[in-house]
């Protein structure tokens, strides 16, 4: 060791006297025998310069390759830089001359057992390096030992080399247990050596993704984040990396990792910070949003990523990028962060741009007058991308808060009087947005931008003055001249400009047809006859027959109401935002694109997800379910507390289940022998009653028998009013609430769903009109529903029989079952539900009347009910009044009949007519009332008593909706 570290110091002295840039200069002929000679000299320090020489040939891409065995005869030294420069030449040829790199093994084999660990470690680092197939297997005994050395640096270079030989021969390396050895190393003593084995180990994985070599348990998680404190910052890297393939069990796990991730925010060196972000990003997904420690997270995320910014510009870029990601996904994150995405004078472009985007991603009521002070600022600048992109910003605020609409058109108004071209140009642009997004609202401002009308020369902003030209051409006495002054020039047009101009003319037309019947004749003739472009003179044609056969359906088309724009457009798909989550820190993240979009080969197209929370790790008690002996115990049926909509929706997969016609539906999910809305099982219903199910057995039991086709739709014919078809029977008179407006054509871009519940057959119907009122096609319908009071969730997938066109509506039927997951929802019949298609996923709530989930073996016995009825405390009564009900009893007991509300005894007492009636819900629980109707009044009285007291206020609803219709 002693003589190695001399030498070491020798070498230093002797490069300080002279720098090896002389090695780089222009060489003369014969110099390769020169070299041949040198190389097998006698002196060791000849013998090193001629090496060098070689190397610096090699470097600038001189052919050196016929000095192999004499480089490689150098290997037998104890100088480690000469041994060093070796294994880089030897790294370099040994692919070129296999059979000559042979030679080399001898010198591996005896340098993976040299005294001194940084030759051991350079010699299985070079190994990995060589990739030659015929010298592999003879490596593998010195990797073995390497990987079991003494010394942690040994050890931790060993990790990274198995990897290297698993690309080259993968099923060596698994035969001689490699693998196994790697997954050993997980529990290392040295925290370097944990996070070289953790990337070999991930790089292996990735390229075979079904392996499943990276087996994390709560064990090795433990192991990985006791190394993540005291290895390098590299090793840090690779651990978070690996982390964040994990899926916790439960939310306290979750939040245990947090906890000893959160310390790596405040780490100097970027690339930790962004895979601490990724780990938390993901892992936030599983706590509960009410929990005290989700709300310190979001505060703790903001600063790191603060910090990013004052970077230089190349690494404010990459943090810029991963900024814009994270403020998609959690824009709560760094909404009182606004002041950092400032623009500064000598910001390059590409950060500039980027700051934009995010500015307007953060922008709300409560900052948009700052925001929008800074825009007007920057639209005075002297870049003109900049500029057009601050202008675009200022359109884009208008459009997403609507408080600050009219400050933004103020805004881009002065901006128009600036007369700058390209300024006026982006300001028509957005201006014609903010048209779409609020009619009838800003339309005093055509006047001014009509004005403009003669220094507009780029397609875009020509094209968006047109539409509004014809847009409002009731409103501009003019309009016919100007849209005129565009077509003198038709054929010099972009196809845009063509496009919206034939348009435009089309609807002046239909505007003012005496005055301008000249001027379209003359468009439809350029547009049909004169133009080579198949899209100008298909829609040419289409306006031709239009006007010469249906005027009135040319009008109803060209001139029909326009869908509001969303407030953003240019956001990223929620599934592939998800994964993008998952690759923040890498080249994904930059540009927002999936792996899979650029790297080709198997590696890097793995499809991550967020981990979707299943709720919290404590397990419920199991109760006893009264049943049968060796019946399986189950968690308490108790309805868990309202979760986030957005948060629960948005982690919905909402892929069609792929259930079969006619498969009967798989057995609700377990929920004990408790009712759903708590209070225990009534203490008379622990065996069959009155010839009916066991109403004790709760969501145990078997569910009640779908039709044989789920996915058919239901008709509305009369054969399915009366029940022709057989099944349960449902009376006549049974109610159906009318359709409401559950999502409005505004915020489903364009799809607008109205929709009702029935019961038909037993089977609780979601029934939806679907109307397309965007100017594309919709297809690639799903529906998911979060989860609910009842646990409804769709029977199969929904059936849209045929591509939904612009303006077509539809009726379509979903059944639905009550097997999905329970929680408690307010109010207690309040469903959200996520519907998606070929444009975006939509989420809306709804509230279904009760009596859908009444049924039809919900009739007691008389004793039963007096039993019952006695037993419940009268705590849990509830009395309710009906006004204006002009019904007598025996009209009102045929009525409630039809919605599975059961009259099991009358009596009347001073002229008092009193009903006594009996309804069981889908999940067990058991209703009991008294209807009190005074001849003559139109006042009932109504006393429901129920275990669950909660659902007492939704049955009074149900009684009054079908009492009054």
């Amino acid at each position: 060791m002693q003589e190695w570290a001399n030498q070491l110091c020798e070498n230093r002295q002797f490069g300080s006297k002279m720098t090896d840039s002389k090695y780089f200069t222009t060489t003369k002929k014969g110099e390769i025998f020169e070299l041949k000679a040198e190389l097998n000299s006698d002196k060791k320090e000849k013998k090193k310069e001629a090496v060098k020489k070689v190397i610096a040939s090699m470097t600038v891409g001189k052919d050196v390759s016929a000095l192999f065995p004499d480089v490689v005869n150098c290997m037998q030294t104890d100088n480690l830089e000469l041994k060093k420069l070796v294994y880089l030449y030897l790294m370099n040829y040994a692919k070129s001359q296999p059979d000559m790199a042979i030679m080399a093994v001898n010198t591996f084999v005896k340098d993976c057992e040299d005294p001194n660990p940084l030759i051991r470690a350079l010699a299985v680092r070079t190994m990995g390096c060589i990739r030659v197939d015929k010298i592999t297997e003879y490596l593998c005994e010195p990797l073995r030992k390497c990987l079991k050395d003494e010394d942690p640096y040994v050890r931790k270079t060993a990790a990274v080399c198995v990897a290297k030989l698993h690309d080259i021969n993968a099923q060596l390396v698994e035969d001689q247990g490699f693998l196994d050895t790697l997954k050993d190393l997980i529990s290392d003593s040295n925290p370097m050596v944990v996070a070289n084995a953790v990337a070999a180990l991930s790089e292996i994985a990735e390229s075979h993704p079904n392996s499943n070599l990276l087996d994390l348990n709560p064990q090795s998680i433990n192991k990985l984040l006791t190394a993540l404190n005291e290895c390098t910052e590299w090793g840090q890297i690779f651990i978070l990396d690996c982390l964040a393939n994990y899926t916790p069990r439960d939310d306290r796990e979750s939040q245990s990792i947090c906890e000893r991730v959160t310390p790596r925010l405040s780490h100097a060196n970027s690339a930790v910070v962004l895979s601490a972000v990724k780990v938390l990003m993901k892992f936030m997904e599983m706590l509960p949003k009410d929990l005290d420690y989700y709300g310190t997270l979001l505060k703790k995320l903001a600063p790191p990523l603060v910090t990013l910014l004052s970077a230089e510009p190349e690494l404010q870029y990459v943090a810029l990028r991963n900024i814009n990601l994270i403020v998609q996904k959690r824009p709560e994150i760094l909404k009182h962060e606004m002041k950092v995405f400032f623009v500064k004078y000598n910001d390059p472009i590409y950060v500039k741009l980027e700051k934009l985007d995010i500015m307007i991603r953060l922008a709300s009521q409560a900052n948009i007058a700052q925001v929008l002070a800074e825009l007007k600022e920057y639209a005075t600048e002297v870049d003109v991308d900049f500029v057009r992109k601050a202008v675009r910003a200022i359109g884009r605020c208008a459009i997403k808060v609507e408080q600050s609409a009219e400050r933004c058109v103020s805004t881009l108004l002065d901006l128009i009087q600036t007369k700058v071209n390209y300024v006026v140009q982006e300001a028509i642009v957005v201006i014609k947005d903010i048209f779409r997004k609020y009619p009838n609202k800003y339309e005093s401002v055509i006047a001014t931008l009509c004005e403009n009308l003669d220094s507009l020369d780029e397609p875009e902003a020509r094209a968006a003055m047109i539409w509004i030209v014809g847009e409002y051409a009731e409103r501009i006495d003019n309009a016919d001249e100007l849209l005129e002054s565009f077509l003198e020039g038709f054929h010099d047009e972009s196809t845009q400009v063509q496009l919206q101009l034939l348009t435009a003319i089309v609807k002046l037309f239909l505007k003012k047809p005496t005055e301008t019947q000249e001027l379209v004749q003359q468009v439809l003739s350029l547009a049909t006859q004169d133009s080579d472009n198949p899209d100008l003179r298909d829609r040419g044609y289409i306006y031709w027959r239009l006007l010469s056969t249906d005027p009135v359906a040319a009008k109803e088309v060209v001139l029909a109401e326009k869908p509001l724009i969303s407030e953003e457009t240019d956001l990223i798909e929620p599934t592939l935002l998800e994964e993008l989550i998952c690759h923040i820190g890498t080249l994904a993240s930059v540009y927002h694109k999936p792996p899979s979009a650029f790297v080709e080969g198997s590696r890097g197209v793995q499809h991550k997800r967020i981990p979707i929370r299943s709720g919290s790790g404590e397990s419920s008690e199991s109760q006893d379910t009264g049943g049968a002996p060796g019946a399986t115990e189950a968690p308490a049926a108790v309805i868990p507390s309202q979760g986030d909509l957005l948060g629960d929706l948005l982690n919905l997969d909402l892929t069609p289940p792929t259930s079969t016609a006619g498969a009967p539906p798989g057995p609700p999910m377990p929920m004990g022998g408790m009712d759903l809305l708590g209070g225990g099982l009534d203490s008379l219903l622990g065996g069959d009653i009155g010839g009916s199910p066991s109403m004790g057995s709760g969501f145990g039991a078997p569910a009640a028998v779908m039709p044989s086709s789920l996915n058919a739709p239901v008709g509305g014919g009369l054969g399915d009013l009366f029940d022709l078809g057989g099944g349960v029977g449902m009376p006549m008179g049974t109610f159906v609430p009318p359709k409401t407006l559950w999502l409005p054509a505004m915020k489903g871009k364009g799809l607008e769903i109205m929709g009702t519940f029935a019961r038909r057959a037993g089977v609780i119907q979601m029934e939806m009109t679907l109307t397309n009122k965007a100017m594309s096609v919709m297809t690639d319908f799903a529906i998911q529903f979060n989860r609910n009071s009842f646990g409804l969730a769709p029977a199969g997938p929904l059936q849209v029989p045929t591509p939904l066109s612009p303006n077509q509506t539809i009726d379509v039927s979903l059944p639905l079952n009550n097997g999905g997951p329970v929680m408690k929802m307010e109010p207690l019949n309040n469903l959200q539900v996520a519907v998606k298609n070929n444009i975006d996923v939509f989420y809306f709530s709804c509230q279904y009347p009760i009596s859908m989930l009444f049924v039809e073996d919900g009739k007691m016995d008389r004793q039963v009910f007096l039993a019952t009825w006695k037993d419940i405390p009268n705590e849990n009564e509830a009395q309710f009044q009906i006004n204006d009900c002009h019904l007598n009893s025996d009209a009102a007991s045929n009525k409630l009949q039809g919605s599975n509300v059961f009259t099991i005894a009358k009596r009347t007492v001073e002229g008092q007519d009193m009903l006594y009636q009996s309804m069981k819900l889908t999940n067990g629980i058991c209703v009991l009332t008294e209807l009190r109707v005074q001849t003559g009044s139109p006042t009932y009285t109504v006393s429901l008593k129920c275990r669950a007291a909660e659902v007492s206020q939704c049955v009074f609803q149900c009684y009054e909706a079908a009492l009054k219709n």
